[in-house]
């Protein structure tokens, strides 16, 4: 996997607003951030109603907000900042492993991405994730904070379709970071009847992949569920990833879901690239490859598989893309189709099917 994007040394400085109601953590965050020569704290808060009044005093580059605090909790200030004073703001919080919807609620109020903190609200420990905070601090500077806001299909499709002359049989979708927000607005405008199947392979850890699930069978008219060790798959049908990998495999005429724990390719999960390739392997020109927002690459080798196999290819266009990696790298690759902003993504879709 290729690098994350990171800052220009040469730019300005990175400042960041640290809210925690733990003073130790204040401190160590700050001490964590610091230690990045790019980086400098502008200041700190200890609950949400300080840090609204911080991000308007302070005007930050990137917030990072806790979740758990006194007066205001960081979901309510997250509110009011991207109404109030819109600012990439990275959650940093313990609490999704007790509530694991506040993830989902957090992205689509318009955080950036949602780091968890390894051992609980005072985490003693918190360089473990220095990496992480460090790279997702730069990733956030680099947005434009208004594509933060979701961004809905330009026509709805939820209507009865007839089905296409040349239909695919599966359409795979990939995302990263960003990748709820633009998943529940790319199937919210795809009809119930759509004559594919769809497998949705998101970066996301598996307890929270629950909370994606009930989100858009809210917003989307399709039928949605978990992926589960040998589903069939049948057309129409939305299946998730749950966190795992999770790849098709083809018994005679019958292609089933299969879930695996280990990384074949590489250290993430699930794996972009592991399910597209296998859609490549299982359904050939039958297939149709999606890759939405999100960081490194991962996505890239799977279209190309899809595109080398005879199928169709689509990626997410710069200007809505939170993180405009994965789809960079395959477009870099040469193997994507067409190019188009997340709101025309689903009316791509229908027309290539």
């Amino acid at each position: 996997m290729t690098q994350s994007p990171i800052h220009d040394p040469q730019s300005k400085m990175i400042r960041v607003l640290i809210v925690d109601d733990s003073s130790f953590m204040r401190k160590s965050l700050t001490y964590l951030l610091e230690s990045d020569r790019s980086i400098e704290v502008a200041g700190t808060a200890s609950d949400g109603v300080e840090a609204i009044q911080k991000v308007k005093e302070l005007r930050p580059d990137v917030v990072l907000l806790d979740i758990e605090m006194p007066r205001m909790d960081g979901l309510m200030a997250l509110m009011y900042i991207m109404n109030e004073c819109p600012t990439p703001v990275l959650m940093l919080s313990a609490l999704n492993k007790r509530n694991p919807t506040i993830v989902i609620k957090s992205l689509e109020y318009g955080a950036v991405d949602f780091i968890a903190k390894p051992s609980g609200v005072i985490s003693y420990d918190i360089d473990k994730i220095s990496n992480e905070i460090l790279t997702k601090v730069k990733m956030a500077a680099d947005i434009d904070v208004y594509k933060l806001k979701l961004s809905l299909p330009e026509e709805s499709f939820q209507k009865e379709r007839a089905k296409s002359v040349n239909p695919k049989e599966m359409v795979v979708i990939g995302g990263s970071t960003g990748g709820p927000r633009a998943i529940v607005s790319l199937l919210s405008g795809l009809p119930h009847n759509i004559p594919t199947a769809i497998l949705v392979v998101q970066h996301l850890r598996p307890e929270f992949v629950p909370s994606l699930v009930d989100r858009l069978r809210w917003a989307c008219p399709l039928e949605i569920s978990i992926a589960q060790e040998g589903d069939v798959i049948n057309s129409g049908q939305v299946s998730i990833a749950p966190g795992y990998h999770t790849t098709i495999v083809r018994e005679g005429n019958i292609r089933r879901i299969h879930l695996a724990t280990e990384a074949p390719h590489n250290f993430i999960t699930p794996s972009i690239n592991d399910a597209m390739e296998s859609v490549a392997e299982t359904y050939g020109k039958g297939g149709l490859g999606v890759l939405l927002t999100g960081m490194g690459d991962d996505g890239a080798h799977g279209m190309k598989a899809i595109k080398d196999a005879g199928g169709s290819t689509i990626a997410e266009d710069q200007s809505t893309c939170i993180v405009f990696g994965m789809p960079r790298a395959a477009i870099e690759m040469g193997c994507v189709d067409v190019v188009v902003p997340l709101p025309r993504i689903a009316q791509t879709i229908l027309r290539m099917i």
